[in-house]
């Protein structure tokens, strides 16, 4: 058999193991922490009854979601029983394996020992062929010599079928299951103009491998939307840490379909998924889209804080006008070094095409609102009249525009006001207001509630 040195954990272990890569890779991954991948590999079967083992799995796969089956010839290969085996070959693993067995080690000072192995508990202690007990500090040991690797112990995650095969040769066989541990997410970065009318706006999607597979130059497919699962499959051990692979920005990489009541973006190109990695991808290149800044002010919700959001429509005069799935945007400006700095981020939900985004960035820092009510009055047991005083005062030099978000319950009607107003839904109305620079606007209505 081939030999093959590992060490773990500073111990050197000489091992036999084989390796098998998958002819075709398709990935698909949902940004639900879960992907389908689907592998198509060439495998030699005989006539008749034979055992087939399928390595280099995910390590959280679901067992329970395998499908295989032969292309070559669909009818004539029958699965009479599937395992899963993830016993990790591990140097402690090896060594209870090996008690009462004969191993080979090597110490410090070129010290070679050989016998049976009679404990590995602390120390290793062997009887070599006279007889005499010996024990080897743990610390003292180099390497460790195994002739083979013992039974049940695998060196990757395998999935083992008993095949009943009624044609002999070459099968192109199709592998299909799904894996806990890969996640996908998009991102976004704009940067905005001197005078808020436009950004700068392009999308990346950032995908995380902790599967415990590689997926070389796979077909990579990612589905935004919610899938509903029954979680009931075993979770087992994630990878460590992560490695960081960013994609430059170029043309698009993606194309974008409608699947079923979801959407799916496909790259446009093959792309090796490392175990252990966060890669990120161009969504779409960088769109000119035109922005509105709105402020906002909700005494009840907010205090004395006025917001600052951003709205843009999601169309192809924007340059945009494809469904955006859910992510982080964040906003950039110039200063007046030219300098980029950040002004602030928003989570933003699935945007179907034509459909507006706006993002909250925070909270305007010479701007300050104050709301109070200045008159109740009791009309009959089944309503009530109340009336409220709101100021916005604006210590800038320029004058700005404010919206008053001013949130009502059951059947109301505004019965008196200073300001016009637009009512947005059965429960909100707003009122839009010009404060002029170091000034303050007044609004004062009154609004009659009956239940």
């Amino acid at each position: 058999m081939k030999g093959l040195v590992m060490v773990l954990g500073g111990l050197t272990l000489i091992l036999s193991i084989g390796l098998a890569w998958a002819d075709e890779v398709a990935l698909t991954v949902y940004n639900q922490d879960f992907a389908l991948v689907r592998e198509v590999r060439s495998i030699e079967l005989s006539k008749g009854t034979e055992t087939v083992r399928f390595k280099d799995v995910a390590a959280r796969i679901d067992p329970t979601s395998v499908r295989f089956k032969s292309l070559t010839a669909p009818d004539q290969v029958l699965i009479l029983e599937q395992n899963y085996e993830y016993d990790l070959v591990s140097s402690g693993k090896l060594l209870q394996k090996y008690l009462d067995r004969q191993i080979r080690l090597l110490a410090k000072e070129e010290r070679f020992y050989e016998g049976t192995l009679l404990s590995a508990a602390d120390d290793l202690i062997i009887q070599d062929s006279s007889g005499q007990i010996k024990i080897i500090k743990a610390k003292e040991v180099q390497v460790l010599e195994f002739p083979q690797l013992p039974e049940g112990l695998i060196t990757r995650p395998t999935l083992v079928w008993l095949l009943d095969s009624q044609r002999s040769g070459k099968h192109e066989t199709e592998v299909s299951y799904l894996t806990d541990g890969v996640n996908w997410h998009a991102e976004y970065v704009a940067a905005i103009n001197e005078d808020d009318t436009r950004l700068e706006l392009g999308g990346w999607v950032s995908l995380d491998n902790r599967s415990g597979a590689t997926y070389r130059d796979a077909k990579l497919k990612l589905v935004a939307g919610e899938v509903h699962r029954v979680r009931a499959a075993p979770r087992f051990p994630e990878g460590r840490g992560l490695a960081m692979d960013v994609a430059g920005k170029g043309v698009p990489q993606f194309e974008e379909k409608a699947f079923f009541e979801y959407h799916m973006y496909t790259l446009n190109r093959p792309a090796t998924v490392k175990d252990n990695q966060i890669k990120q991808l161009t969504l779409f290149p960088n769109a000119d889209v035109r922005v509105k800044k709105i402020l906002t002010y909700n005494g009840v919700q907010d205090g004395s804080k006025v917001r600052i959001n951003l709205e843009f429509k999601n169309n192809k005069q924007n340059g945009l006008g494809i469904p955006l799935p859910q992510g982080k945007l964040r906003v950039y400006k110039k200063d007046e070094d030219q300098s980029l700095q950040f002004v602030g981020e928003d989570l933003i939900d699935h945007t179907p095409k034509d459909e507006k985004v706006r993002v909250f960035l925070g909270n305007a820092f010479d701007i300050v609102g104050e709301r109070k009510q200045v008159e109740y009055r009791k009309i009959t047991d089944r309503s009530r009249e109340e009336t409220y005083e709101l100021k916005l005062r604006n210590h800038k030099e320029e004058s700005v525009e404010v919206v008053v978000v001013e949130g009502l319950w059951g059947d109301w009607k505004i019965t008196s006001f200073t300001h016009d107003h637009r009512k947005k839904d059965s429960r909100t109305v707003e009122f839009p207001l010009l404060v002029p620079g170091d000034g303050e606007t007044v609004l004062k209505y009154s609004v009659r509630f009956r239940w």
